[in-house]
């Protein structure tokens, strides 16, 4: 038997784990419940309110929470674990691994996250807008004089949440698992109470009265797709902070925690929807008793900022991972702890949302207008997780073809039928996140076609170095001590670098090092693929440097560990050499015109190779080329 005393600690790590995910996995989906039941029976689209409706709604409600978040998410997606990393970039890495070298499947995997990526960004702007705003209009049934403030009160809330970025979440993420305890006991607390009032609304609970529904009113039942999809927004969360807590921890906070508020409090809120049908105006915050009205709008607003967190914080992991895969120019990244890996800051990205989001409050005005906009993004990201996931399923898993077949059947039609229901509501509103996402689609597909072409045009215009080698050892330059390391993307040809410090110094370093940086595709690299040195003789050596997408790339930190390998450096003693190209575009080659600019353009912008793999400025050399593109 084992000592109980670590049994016991173990048993209180996993419950600790579990209490924070409670906050940071679940904040987004959790916050559902202040409008879903609202643009139901009140929204644009509202149905009347009888048993049918309700109990309909009630239904799909319930059943979308087990078939898309518990069985899709926890308990089959959550099963693609990259090394303890989740998320649309840990996913698509996944399944790269699992194509192997099959171009069109890369291809396809490639342009599916990418997409999955940039509508995950439009997420990204409404759900703090949405939440926050649903949050506070809480105001408008307390003192409906208040209204008015609606706006601007989200507005501040907006940017002090952005401001406080910056310090980093460490310090407040201790109490989000608290707030959201709370937050789901007064769910389920509220929910029971109304339940008691009218017990027959557990009735609901039947999956019979969801097919009912359907078939007694077939185009309703279908557009009320797109508001039943509000109830399991935030369920990527799920799969997307694995890494941080791990799947015990989010699995025992679903099931005993979130899903019994969750289900407790729609129950209520059908209940009292039901009984009083004039309070299908607001029904969330209709639940409370009127003392308690001002507390659970504060608790509520909490509850909507700790959900935006957690989409803010998934916004710099998705940018750091596109940066490191390529998909994305290199950004300033500052890490916000000295102990979590994890809490990472971007200022560019921290900018672009919180003026995004206050763009959005300010232009839809009201939660309801932004409900239209808000499933369309999230439904299409839960499609492209399904698809990877079966991609991963049949090819690096294993499984039997006709499992995949039949898994892939059924969640491909639930995510399927709630994409169409909520394309209807693009002219209201959906259309927003398929234009960001167009325009950040075009961003990362513009800048990895780029990045390709000149690298490919560099290739092209570079001297063999096999060649080059064998003519230095036969008629020797000037050689000066130390060593030099030429930053190159083509091991097969002479750095651009190398061949300007020969021209004009007339001279070479008595050790030269060609240094590829690579990403991988898993978290971290393995200490058996970190470095690979090849000697190409003459005192010139191959090296490979390879970081996981997770990874922060310090490349002198790297090398000061290299004497395993043979290569040892004196940091003091070494040089660094690059080659900063100056883009021409061309209307001959390579992409339109307009996207060579906007390429240009992009990389003019990115922070320079230096600072991403941190090497000191007074060990480096830049030396300028040319690249027509």
């Amino acid at each position: 038997m084992g000592n109980p005393n670590e049994q016991n600690g173990a048993k209180a790590g996993v419950a600790g784990l579990a209490v924070a995910a409670v906050g940071v996995v679940f904040g987004d989906i959790g916050t559902s419940p202040l409008y879903t039941m609202r643009e139901a029976f009140h929204g644009p689209h509202a149905m009347a309110v009888n048993e049918t409706n309700v109990f309909g709604v009630l239904s799909l409600v319930f059943w979308a929470l087990i078939l898309v978040v518990a069985l899709k998410y926890v308990v089959f997606i959550m099963r693609a674990d990259n090394r303890g990393e989740g998320g649309i970039m840990a996913m698509m890495a996944l399944a790269m691994k699992a194509v192997g070298d099959h171009k069109r499947a890369r291809r396809f995997i490639t342009v599916l996250a990418l997409l999955g990526a940039a509508l995950f960004y439009g997420d990204g702007v409404i759900t703090p807008a949405m939440t926050i705003m649903g949050a506070i209009e809480g105001l408008k049934v307390a003192a409906p004089a208040f209204g008015q403030y609606v706006v601007p009160l989200t507005l501040v809330v907006v940017v002090g949440l952005f401001a406080f970025q910056r310090s980093g979440t460490a310090r407040v993420g201790a109490v989000f698992g608290p707030v959201m305890m709370s937050w789901f006991v007064v769910l389920g607390a509220l929910g029971l109470a109304e339940i008691h009032e009218y017990p027959s609304i557990l009735k609901s609970l039947n999956p019979w009265y969801g097919v009912l529904f359907f078939a007694e009113h077939p185009m309703m039942s279908f557009l009320a797709l797109g508001t039943v999809v509000l109830a399991i927004t935030g369920a990527e969360a799920v799969y997307a902070d694995m890494g941080h807590f791990g799947r015990t921890p989010i699995r025992i906070a679903w099931y005993w925690i979130v899903f019994p508020g969750l289900v407790l409090n729609y129950l209520g809120q059908g209940a009292l929807i039901l009984a009083h049908p004039q309070k299908a105006v607001n029904p969330f915050y209709l639940l409370a008793p009127d003392w308690a009205l001002y507390p659970m709008i504060g608790l509520a607003t909490a509850a909507a900022v700790i959900a935006s967190q957690a989409v803010i914080s998934g916004a710099f992991s998705v940018t750091r991972q596109a940066v490191q895969l390529g998909f994305a120019p290199r950004m300033q990244i500052k890490h916000t702890s000295d102990e979590t890996a994890g809490q990472i800051f971007v200022p560019w990205i921290n900018r672009f949302l919180a003026v995004a989001i206050m763009l959005v409050v300010v232009g839809f005005g009201t939660s309801s207008s932004l409900a239209a906009a808000y499933g369309i993004a999230v439904t299409g990201t839960m499609l492209i997780d399904t698809i990877l996931a079966l991609i991963v399923a049949r090819m690096m898993w294993r499984w039997n073809k006709w499992i995949v077949i039949a898994v892939g059947a059924t969640f491909i039609t639930i995510d399927s039928a709630f994409l169409a229901a909520n394309a209807i509501k693009i002219p209201d509103g959906g259309w927003f996140p398929l234009v960001l996402g167009a325009a950040l689609f075009l961003l990362m597909s513009t800048w990895r076609k780029g990045r390709s072409l000149v690298v490919a045009q560099m290739r092209k215009e570079s001297l063999a170095l096999a060649p080059f080698i064998t003519s230095i050892a036969a008629h020797p330059p000037l050689r000066v001590p130390g060593t030099a390391v030429f930053m190159t993307a083509n091991q097969e040809g002479v750095p651009h670098a190398m061949l300007h410090n020969l021209k004009h110094n007339k001279v070479l370093h008595d050790r030269n090092v060609l240094l590829t940086v690579e990403t991988v595709e898993t978290p971290i690299a393995e200490p058996g693929e970190r470095m690979k040195v090849e000697p190409l003789g003459h005192d010139f050596y191959a090296m490979y440097l390879r970081f996981g997408f997770a990874e922060e790339p310090n490349v002198p930190k790297v090398l000061g560990r290299c004497e395993a390998c043979g290569l040892p450096f004196d940091m003091m003693d070494t040089t660094f050499f690059l080659s900063r190209e100056t883009l021409i575009p061309s209307q001959e080659q390579g992409m339109p015109l307009w996207r060579d600019k906007l390429f240009a353009f992009m990389a003019r912008n990115a922070q320079s190779a230096t600072q991403f793999f941190q090497i000191p400025g007074n060990r480096l050399i830049e030396l300028g080329t040319q690249v027509e593109i």
